[in-house]
């Protein structure tokens, strides 16, 4: 198990690393720079706190808070920043390709973990509940699951978040921002979940959720539920 540094002020979740040598997770409010691994971080977001390196991180860093989105020409797929757009675009182009099953990956790292998946290969494990990960990233995610952290903090709101990606479609809410539009009609909507619901409730015949009492087909999953608890009464 590893040993948390005293230096941090929230409750953390330990974690290890059960590969060749050892493996330490950390979760916490804190920034990077209050990590004492001897860099410089000079660059400071003044939303967040969180300080970098090198500026070019911070540029990338500050389009999470800015609520530009970028689409890809070819699937309307949504992005918060540029770089996540240009890794979408990668696997249009087939740039990093699977050997053993032809998936396509949006850059060498996620190359490198999905081939993982062929391996059954899950190096990091949670010393709380024992789930295992392939990559270090979930590990640290879950991590929050038992130490309660919500280290991203809304600045219009002060509500908290357990990882960024739920910050910024919250942030829609305040802004009023609906980057997912319909292809077919003009309706826009404010997440992925909710187009996709959109689509296939309005504009598709397909029904993929099936009662298992009386084998009738719906559109949604929440028609299913509707209906069973009909059902039951």
């Amino acid at each position: 198990m590893c040993c948390i540094n005293n230096i941090f002020r929230t409750v953390l979740c330990c974690a290890r690393y059960t590969g060749d040598g050892t493996f330490e997770v950390k979760t916490e409010i804190k920034t990077e720079a209050d990590v004492s691994d001897d860099k410089p971080r000079p660059y400071l977001c003044t939303v967040c706190d969180k300080r970098f390196t090198r500026k070019g991180s911070l540029t990338k860093h500050r389009e999470l808070h800015t609520g530009v989105m970028y689409t890809c020409s070819q699937c309307e797929k949504v992005f918060s920043s540029r770089s996540g757009l240009r890794n979408h675009m990668n696997i249009h182009a087939g740039k990093y390709r699977c050997s053993v099953c032809g998936r396509c990956c949006g850059n060498s790292q996620q190359l490198a973990v999905h081939r993982r998946s062929h391996s059954g290969e899950k190096s990091f494990e949670c010393t709380v509940c024992s789930k295992r990960f392939s990559i270090s990233d979930n590990l640290v995610r879950h991590s929050r699951i038992h130490s309660g952290e919500k280290p991203y903090k809304c600045n219009v709101c002060d509500k908290a978040f357990s990882h960024s990606g739920i910050l910024n479609t919250h942030m829609r809410v305040h802004t009023g921002d609906k980057p997912y539009k319909c292809s077919l009609c003009d309706k826009s909507f404010t997440t992925s979940s909710h187009l996709q619901t959109h689509k296939r409730h309005v504009h598709s015949n397909s029904r993929p959720y099936k009662c298992p009492f009386c084998g009738k087909l719906f559109k949604t999953n929440m028609d299913l539920k509707r209906h069973v608890t009909n059902v039951e009464r």
